[in-house]
């Protein structure tokens, strides 16, 4: 039976920074607020678009790869928050990359999507057509946000992961996954006002609604990606004991408290770095996994947990085996145009609009 090791790994982080303490000058709101409930301390803002962000994490995950673009099968772009719909983002990547054989697609999975695209590569792998995929989660999320609401605006941040995964007889990667989707709950997390269900005629389009009921999506987050966590790790016989690292979605500090206790898997097993980033969406996973191996805390043959929910409410959770290598082959010099803008010069005139309209 044939594998994927994922041999290569990149995050590509915007340089505008957000505080809590900015964000207390445009809505109402402070440092000790937002940290107590969420964990997060701060946030990155892009000044490029969300393909941008995709192709540099892409061309350092291929560095740390060895690989070149050229040798690329599949590519999976995982966003909520493409520069376009059609066509999708992952033809642009590619275009970017000099990916000129693989296939390429985006998948909308929202926060979970990455954890989608990683066990939908996983099997087209396996399957024996294709040697080497890359799958990037990629958001630019606070293109999106109501800056007069603080229940969202506070939550949400830019960034971008990529791993790429190429086959091995090794008993290495993305070993089992369980996915699913809580349709009944896709109301209680969604922007309705976008798409072909709204009129592209009316004057307001571009002030969308972000619906988020965060009390019913911390119950169903949990729900979910607890119960797909135990699958798992009962599916392939693994106590709590021997998983040596959980990689979360990073939406919540408390979500993730929740989760490792449903799991049984002590919280000091767990990677968190939301408190740098807020949540990316399906670029949380792909970013923590990325500065997970590069701060030492995955190792040769570490086991992972991996677990995470998105509109939808989409959830899931993966078990994955890490190689044996930990280091990048090659470093990509790959790089973000620079600004000098900071993260409220940048968001000036979406603060501008959206407070106009409140008033």
């Amino acid at each position: 039976m044939a594998f994927a090791e994922i041999t290569g790994w990149g995050k590509c982080l915007p340089p505008a920074v957000l505080t809590n303490d900015d964000l207390s000058t445009i809505i109402e709101t402070n440092d000790e607020w937002i940290r107590s409930r969420t964990g997060i301390e701060s946030r990155r803002v892009s000044h490029v678009e969300t393909s941008d962000l995709a192709t540099v994490a892409a061309q350092r995950a291929l560095a740390a790869a060895g690989i070149e673009a050229a040798q690329l099968d599949l590519l999976i772009v995982a966003t909520c928050s493409p520069d376009t719909l059609i066509p999708n983002i992952a033809s642009k990547v590619q275009g970017n990359l000099g990916a000129v054989r693989a296939a390429a697609f985006d998948m909308n999975a929202a926060c979970t999507g990455f954890l989608y695209g990683l066990e939908t590569a996983t099997k087209m792998l396996q399957a024996g057509h294709y040697q080497h995929a890359l799958i990037i989660g990629a958001e630019h999320l606070t293109w999106y946000l109501d800056w007069s609401k603080r229940d969202t605006a506070v939550l949400f941040g830019d960034g971008a992961g990529a791993v790429v995964i190429s086959q091995t007889d090794q008993e290495v990667g993305l070993l089992d996954a369980q996915l699913g989707c809580d349709s009944a709950g896709r109301d209680v997390l969604a922007i309705p006002a976008f798409g072909t269900a709204m009129d592209r005629f009316d004057p307001q389009n571009g002030h969308f609604a972000f619906d988020f009921s965060g009390r019913d999506i911390f119950k169903r987050a949990v729900k979910g990606m607890g119960a797909a966590a135990n699958q798992v790790l009962s599916r392939n016989q693994l106590s709590a004991e021997q998983i040596d690292v959980v990689v979360p979605h990073q939406a919540n500090k408390r979500i993730i408290e929740a989760l490792c206790d449903h799991a049984g898997i002590s919280l000091d097993k767990a990677f968190v770095n939301i408190q740098h980033y807020g949540n990316t969406s399906a670029a949380t996973i792909p970013i923590a996994l990325c500065e997970a191996v590069e701060q030492g805390v995955v190792k040769p043959h570490s086991q992972l947990l991996t677990a995470a929910f998105g509109a939808g409410l989409t959830w899931g959770a993966g078990l994955i085996r890490w190689g044996e290598r930990t280091t990048p082959l090659q470093q990509s010099d790959a790089e973000l145009p620079a600004t000098d803008k900071t993260a409220l010069e940048l968001l000036a005139y979406a603060v501008d609009q959206c407070q106009n309209r409140q008033a």
